[in-house]
């Protein structure tokens, strides 16, 4: 299947690819099987992205920590609506689903599209067609009643700090004591992420809000709480089966502290 992407819109693959290269080659301790399954359908020349593995690590580790979180969540409130803001060709919902919950993709028309002929919606998976921005998107969802958690994987980055701020905000009044885990990095870390972008050939893509200590959004509204922050890599185990130079490069950047420019936040509105 032939996808046609632009901009911003490209960098969904990125995740998607990392996922199945790692579910391929470590699937003990990362298993998904849609990803693979999507790679192998999508006609899109992966080989420009397969180069960087501690990208694919780095990604991947994002997702577990994000599966790690929604299980927990979803184990207290089996009826939950959780809602994946930014989705792309997200799988979190094969992955985490517990035969109960309704789950809720956002992303652009286009985006959601593909999602369309690729995961066809069910009668507890909906998709919505619209920007994070479009903030009506907040009355396109239901069964609030047993719990909200809103998800946003590699996402809000791409949006600038008074618009996060305008988002936040919003859930707040929408979605009283729902919770909210996102990720984002330090404007080092940026950096960083917007050179991986541009060895990826994604020039027109780049990440501009920074984040380091999510207690900076309980300035915007005492009704936000921190819950947790952590980074990616928090209780991820090295081993060895990843190949010598990866577990090098993650001690190297364990030691140099760099681990704490990109963090997984975990809010209560």
């Amino acid at each position: 299947m032939k996808i046609k992407l632009k901009n911003v819109e490209e960098t969904l693959l990125l995740p998607l690819w990392s996922r199945a290269q790692i579910s391929r080659e470590h699937s003990s301790w990362f298993n998904d099987t849609k990803a693979i399954e999507l790679v192998e359908k999508i006609d899109y020349d992966f080989s420009k992205l397969s180069e960087n593995l501690f990208q694919s690590l780095f990604m991947t580790a994002r997702a577990k920590q994000f599966d790690d979180k929604i299980k927990s969540f979803i184990a207290a409130h089996p009826y939950a609506s959780v809602i994946n803001l930014g989705a792309g060709l997200d799988t979190m919902f094969y992955r985490v689903d517990n035969g109960l919950i309704h789950w809720y993709d956002l992303d652009l028309p286009n985006v959601i599209a593909i999602r369309e002929q690729l995961l066809p919606r069910t009668n507890r998976l909906k998709y919505i067609p619209k920007s994070i921005l479009e903030l009506s998107w907040c009355n396109d969802v239901n069964g609030i009643e047993n719990g909200v958690l809103i998800v946003s994987c590699g996402v809000l980055a791409y949006f600038k700090d008074s618009q996060m701020k305008q988002l936040f905000l919003t859930i707040a009044d929408k979605f009283p004591d729902g919770e909210v885990v996102f990720d984002a990095s330090s404007r080092l870390g940026n950096i960083f992420s917007n050179w991986g972008l541009r060895r990826s050939g994604m020039k027109k893509a780049t990440v501009k809000w920074a984040l380091k200590d999510a207690n900076k959004l309980t300035k915007w509204d005492k009704r936000i709480q921190v819950i947790d922050q952590f980074p990616y890599f928090n209780t991820i185990p090295r081993d060895l089966g990843w190949g010598e130079k990866i577990v090098s490069q993650m001690n190297f950047i364990e030691r140099s502290g760099l681990f704490s420019m990109s963090n997984i936040f975990h809010v209560k509105v």
